[in-house]
């Protein structure tokens, strides 16, 4: 009662000064709401805020402390006094102890037991609180909440005392207090020993070695030891230890096994004994680590196999040491400590060879998550290598349990093409956003090795990219629907199937090649089915020969009577100078021309221009590099366009465009030469020159044109219908058709090595363009004097001409006129036939460069059709000189 008046004085105080409060405002509504709060924040509160759980730790500590430094007396004296506080709980006894531990300086050098002293006052009773105590008027703790409910789980943490003189970590059991015994629970007889017993109480009081009363006589040359045991008391703290339990002969410091140097046996050397003892701790060091390693929770699947196979190898070690101590507890049982080094060295063999590996494993399990399965596959094939035979089955039989459980998403993804989205340490990704069916096959999928290949085990590496393709070879056919009628019967190949580790034929076998053996057969039976069934989707329902067929005749010139009506539109629409440009129209054209190919549907042409063509129309119109500004785009479907990918059909429009500039300078030639033979006016000389000119130029068209759609196009196409038709899987295919590519672009001269020659046939193919331009103006020579005169009588002429020639043309196209303007301006600075003498001149310097640069580049790489081209135009320069 005076403590609580005492409490509202100093409550009234501690308001009055922190808000300022005058005496006259002592009962206003103000200084009321105060006071309830802060009398509030004192009872939310019952205990103190030292954690009675770290007291009671350091209090065992300090008791083990004693123990390790020979203080048995002060860690039983701190026992005896934990255990009388327990009748005494007080909730402010955590502080109090707190206290005493932190004012404590050096307890096990300073402290003595002498200094103890049992005090001989009486215990006072508390006096107790009557009702006669309380004021009449019924105002005593009124201000308390005495009265109300009171809620017992926060008291909870009061009990925790009842661990400071638990004997979890100290090898005496601490007796508890009686109290905490059920009511009404009768103690069985025999748990009680009767007087006529005596004997075999103080037999059992004498075999506790640890105890002070029990050291014998130290023997003479024994002086550093304090304390003689027998040689059954050291093999059971041997068993002890080996199970992980506390003793008293080894104490554990960080992670490794300490020995007490202070116990001896009276027929062994301190040396001796010293030696085996620590051949014993290094063993339980070891078990330690493979102790502690299962008690880390793994997120990994196989790790969790692995940490399971580590359990069942410990739970097995232990059967044996049970074992070992009932056989000495058997009366007449013989105690040999070198025989049972020697049986725990047999029994710990696996167990020491996992704890080598778990340390090597070290922290970065996470980081590395392939790295405990490589670590047991090097120490299997290590072991195998030593020709260790005792450890090499169990180690591989875990190694199998571990491998089964990886497999699992590895077979997932084979047999349907899906991730696991749980194991995170699988190797595939998949690029959700991605959803073009034409870059399946590449974008969708990526393969993560992680940094330095740790995602991937090292003995798979050989057989991961099967692995890869095999499962989307699956995600292919789900998405074709070939895989609803459930026609992919796939043989039922499993890890115990080819895998056998018990059989005979195993045992003739290296571990590793018969893992190596194991994965080929798992991985071969799934790809083998997948693919095949694909490659027949592909040829039957996708179209992949049509398909190829049409980007034959589309880009490579298979029929050269439909490639014709397209280019004799452009080529007529470049001569006469008009907008041959229009995409539009060129489509349409297009479009009408393969409408008449079987293989070819239509509406997938599209004819684009590149964004330059209308510069190059203005400035190069009699170049074939203009015609570089068309693009014909073939829409393949999406499974084909998977395998023909769209740098492919770069190559195809490069091959076509080069193609077609040759049958631009064809066109030229053969239009002017017609023209020339319905108006002869040239001169003898000069017609004999024309001649010889038209004729060689005309022969180089036709047999490169030849060379190379006669020649390098269908042996090479042979060559990738041959590859195509053995091809295992899809990537196989994208292979054969990138060669197919590659040898297509580089015996066409079109590839980055061979662009001197490839410019210098581009600068004839212009040559001839310009030849027949000559000729086009020199047969409009006779009008020269009237182009003089007026324009008009230019116009009359060109009219006549044109009229002459060709019956079906407009009269009255004024682009036309300008055209014709136009090219005859641009030979008007030197004679006809120095011109010719140029044409001469310039075509034989680049049919001599083109042979020289093909056998130079022949000799380098050894391209046959280089040789052929080069042998025949150096045999035509040879027969018909330029």
């Amino acid at each position: 009662m005076a403590l609580a008046a005492r409490i509202g004085v100093l409550t009234d105080d501690l308001i009055a000064a922190t808000a300022r409060v005058s005496p006259d405002q002592k009962d206003s509504t103000r200084v009321k709401s105060l006071k309830r709060r802060v009398e509030a924040s004192f009872h939310t509160g019952t205990h103190g805020r030292t954690d009675p759980f770290a007291v009671a730790k350091q209090l065992e500590g300090l008791q083990e402390k004693f123990q390790v430094l020979n203080r048995d007396e002060l860690a039983d004296a701190l026992r005896i006094r934990l255990s009388e506080l327990d009748n005494y709980k007080k909730s402010w006894s955590p502080e109090i102890l707190s206290l005493f531990l932190q004012l404590s300086n050096r307890p096990a050098v300073f402290s003595n037991v002498d200094w103890l002293k049992v005090s001989a006052d009486p215990i006072v009773e508390p006096e107790s609180l009557s009702w006669s105590d309380l004021n009449a008027q019924g105002l005593a703790y009124s201000d308390e909440d005495i009265w109300e409910e009171v809620n017992f789980a926060a008291d909870s943490s009061d009990d925790g005392l009842s661990s400071l003189s638990s004997g979890t970590s100290s090898p005496r059991t601490v007796p508890q207090n009686s109290d905490a015994l059920e009511k009404g629970y009768v103690v069985p007889d025999e748990m009680f020993v009767s007087a006529e017993e005596e004997d075999l109480v103080v037999s059992i009081e004498k075999v506790q070695f640890w105890k002070a009363e029990n050291h014998s006589t130290i023997p003479k040359g024994k002086e550093d030891a304090s304390r003689t045991i027998t040689e059954h008391q050291l093999a059971r703290e041997v068993a002890f230890m080996l199970q992980g339990l506390p003793t008293s002969i080894f104490w554990r410091l960080d992670d490794d096994i300490e020995v007490d140097r202070s116990y001896a046996l009276a027929h062994s050397s301190n040396k001796a004994l010293s030696s085996l003892l620590r051949s014993f701790s290094e063993i339980g060091a070891k078990m330690d680590v493979v102790r502690r390693f299962t008690q880390v929770p793994q997120t990994v699947p196989y790790m969790q196999t692995f940490c399971r196979g580590i359990e069942e190898r410990l739970l097995e070690f232990d059967k044996f040491l049970s074992q070992m101590q009932c056989q000495y507890l058997t009366p007449g049982s013989t105690i040999s400590l070198l025989q049972l080094l020697d049986d725990v060295r047999r029994h710990s063999r696996q167990l020491g060879l996992l704890a080598d590996l778990v340390s090597r494993l070290g922290q970065d399990a996470a980081d590395q998550p392939m790295r405990c399965l490589d670590l047991l596959y090097d120490s299997i094939c290590m072991l195998e290598a030593l020709g260790d035979g005792n450890a090499l089955p169990a180690l591989a039989e875990l190694f199998y349990a571990c491998f089964k459980t990886y497999m699992r998403s590895i077979q997932a993804w084979m047999e349907s093409g899906r991730i696991d989205a749980a194991d995170r340490t699988f190797f595939v990704r998949e690029n959700s956003a991605n959803d073009d069916l034409r870059s399946l096959w590449h974008d969708w999928y990526t393969l993560d090795e992680g940094p330095r290949g740790q995602n991937i085990p090292r003995f798979l590496e050989i057989s991961i990219q099967k692995v890869f393709t095999t499962g989307k070879t699956m995600v292919f056919l789900r998405h074709l629907n070939a895989l609803q009628d459930e026609s992919l019967d796939k043989p039922a190949v499993t890890l115990e199937n080819v895998l056998p580790l018990h059989s005979s034929s195993s045992l003739a076998l290296p571990f590793s090649a018969l893992v190596q053996s194991a994965l080929e057969k798992l991985v071969d039976a799934n790809h083998s089915v997948s693919a095949g069934f694909l490659r027949k989707e592909l040829d039957e329902q996708c179209g992949l020969w049509a398909s190829l067929d049409a980007l034959q005749h589309v880009y490579l010139g298979k029929d050269l009577s439909v490639l014709s009506m397209i280019d004799a539109k452009v080529f007529e629409l470049i001569d006469r100078g008009r907008s041959w440009n229009d995409k539009l129209l060129l489509t349409e054209v297009t479009r009408t021309a393969f409408s008449a190919v079987g293989v070819i549907d239509p509406s997938r042409l599209v004819v684009r221009l590149n964004s330059d063509s209308s510069h190059s129309r203005q400035s190069h119109h009699r170049t074939v590099k203009i015609l570089k500004a068309i693009s014909i785009d073939y829409i393949l479907p999406w499974p084909v366009a998977n395998i023909i990918s769209e740098d492919t059909i770069h190559s195809y429009q490069r091959i076509s465009v080069f193609l077609m500039q040759i049958r631009r300078a064809k066109y030229a030639i053969v239009k002017q030469r017609l023209r020339n033979a319905r108006n002869a006016t040239e001169s003898e000389d000069d017609d004999t020159l024309t001649h010889v000119l038209h004729h060689n130029l005309l022969w180089f068209l036709d047999f490169l044109y030849g060379h190379i759609t006669y020649l390098v196009i269908s042996s090479a196409t042979q060559s990738l219908h041959s590859a195509l038709s053995s091809a295992e899987d899809v990537d196989a295919m994208i292979a054969a058709h990138k060669v197919y590519m590659s040898s297509l672009e580089d015996q066409c001269l079109l590839s980055n090595n061979l662009s001197p020659i490839h410019d210098a046939i581009i600068n004839l193919l212009d040559l001839c363009v310009r030849f027949a331009d000559l000729q086009t103006v020199h047969s409009w020579g006779a009008q020269d004097r009237m182009v003089e005169e007026s324009h008009i009588g230019i116009s009359k002429a060109y009219r006549r001409t044109r009229d002459s020639e060709d019956e079906d043309v407009d009269s009255d196209s004024d682009e036309d006129l300008d055209h014709e303007r136009t090219l005859m301006g641009s030979f008007r600075d030197a004679p006809y036939d120095y011109q010719l003498r140029t044409v001469q001149r310039q075509s034989e310097h680049l049919v001599s460069f083109i042979a020289d640069g093909l056998k130079g580049v022949a000799r380098a790489d050894g391209q046959p059709s280089w040789d052929i081209l080069a042998d025949r135009l150096e045999w035509r320069k040879g027969l018909v000189k330029f």
